[in-house]
Order: C-alpha cells, then sequence, then structure tokens
C-alpha cells in the first residue's frame, strides 16, 4: 500500500493517506490501556477518515474488537460496505489511513471523507454505530449516541465516566419515571449487558398481569426521553421489590 495515492477529491486532493497524528496517538492510548473510546471519539471530531468501497461482496468477514475476533455478516449501499457488529447492530467501517484500510481489505477503493459527513450518512442509513479501523492494529467501536454526536459536529458527553453514571442521565431517568405510581425509586448504574442498568423499585404485591403493564409503562418513558435517547447507547432493567 506504500505510495498509494488517494482519488482527488477537494478539500481532500493533497491527503497523503496518512492517520491524523493526534487520532493515532488516542488510539495508541487505548490499545495501550491509558485512553478511552471518548479520547478516541474526541480526537475523530474534525479529522478526515476513508469509506471503503467495493467492487465486489463477499458473504463475511472478520472484524477484531477488544482482541478478539468476530464473523460478521456484511451488506452494501452503493458499493459501501455496512459491518455487522458482534452486538448485532451495524456500522459503518471507517478508517484512519490508507495501510489501516490495507489491512482489511487492499482492493478496496478509500473515498476520503469529513468524519462528520460520514456518521451523518451512517445516521440516515439507520446504521447506528461505526467502526474504525475494523482490520487493525486498532479497533474502536464509535457508540450510536457518539456517532451522533460526530454527525452534528457536536462534544461527545459519555453517559457512563469514571465508573458511574453522569448526574444529567441519573436525573432524567428519575424525572422519566416519577409519574409512575407503582416505581418507589430509582437508579441508574453501569450496565453488565447494556451501557447503563436502570434499577427500579417496585410496590409489592403485583400479579402477572400488573407487573407486564408497569413494566411497558417503564419502558415507554424511558424510550420516550431526550436526554436518555440522545446520550444512552443502551439500556438494561432490573427489578427490585420494595
Amino acid at each position: 500500500m506504500a505510495g498509494r495515492e488517494l482519488p482527488p477529491s477537494s478539500p481532500f486532493a493533497g491527503d497523503d493517506g496518512t492517520a491524523d497524528p493526534a487520532l493515532a496517538a488516542a488510539l495508541d492510548g487505548y490499545a495501550q490501556g491509558t485512553g478511552s473510546v471518548a479520547g478516541v471519539v474526541a480526537a475523530l471530531a474534525g479529522t478526515r477518515v476513508l469509506v471503503p468501497v467495493v467492487a465486489e461482496l463477499e458473504v463475511a468477514d472478520v472484524v477484531v474488537h477488544d482482541g478478539h475476533e468476530h464473523t460478521v455478516d456484511k451488506e452494501a449501499s452503493a458499493g459501501i460496505v455496512a459491518l455487522q457488529a458482534p452486538d448485532g447492530r451495524t456500522a459503518l467501517p471507517v478508517f484512519t489511513s490508507v495501510a489501516s484500510l490495507g489491512l482489511w481489505r487492499p482492493a478496496a477503493r478509500p473515498v476520503p471523507s469529513g468524519v462528520a459527513r460520514a456518521a451523518l450518512s451512517a445516521v440516515q442509513e439507520g446504521w447506528e454505530v461505526m467502526v474504525v479501523d475494523p482490520g487493525g492494529p486498532v479497533t474502536v467501536l464509535v457508540p450510536r449516541p457518539a456517532v451522533w454526536a460526530l454527525a452534528q459536529e457536536q462534544a461527545w458527553r459519555p453517559a457512563v465516566v469514571d465508573g458511574a453514571v453522569d448526574d444529567e442521565v441519573r436525573s432524567a431517568v428519575a424525572a422519566a419515571l416519577a409519574p409512575i405510581p407503582e416505581v418507589v425509586a430509582t437508579d441508574a448504574v453501569p450496565g453488565a449487558r447494556a451501557e447503563v442498568a436502570v434499577v427500579v423499585t417496585l410496590v409489592a404485591g403485583l400479579d402477572r398481569a400488573g407487573l407486564d403493564a408497569v413494566l411497558a409503562r417503564v419502558n415507554g418513558a424511558l424510550a420516550a426521553d431526550d436526554t436518555i435517547a440522545n446520550r444512552v447507547d443502551g439500556l438494561e432493567l432490573r427489578l427490585r421489590a420494595a
């Protein structure tokens, strides 16, 4: 891949295909355990990424994430590949350099794009997440709220910081569930199966039908809250009896 020129496309005609230095440093920090996904997303803002276009698609490919290989199905939209991430969501792959694209598929054509435009395209296609450098050497899954923030050219504020759920998110959960009389108390903590776990304490004595009705209202209230929708990548529900 050495010396390969990017196709001329203003304002990227002079692009030599190398990674942005700050972004490369953020990815290296993530790999070494001294950085974070938030640091990578912050470094992505305002940069050029490469979106791969392929002439032919295979049935499956392998994405390396957190040191593990995952076999994924692929789809195409006008030659642009969409990956199925390990959690089942559809992801737009973007690459920091021609070299990292070559590690994934040497024959793919690199199309330079501002990261905001790439993120907006993913949102418009209904692709929930982005994968940075799926062929390595460092792969990062960019969560849905971060993709939306990049598309809007806004700073991303993760819902979980330093092992705790952000106060705004915790307050939003409490406010959303406050009108439900069967809910005695709420909390939001880092999740095990999703980004955030909503802990709900319910009144005692609910029968099955009553419990199902309350859970439907709880799920509806959480889904309708803008703060939760915009800032939380995924929710799990934990129930407690008063």
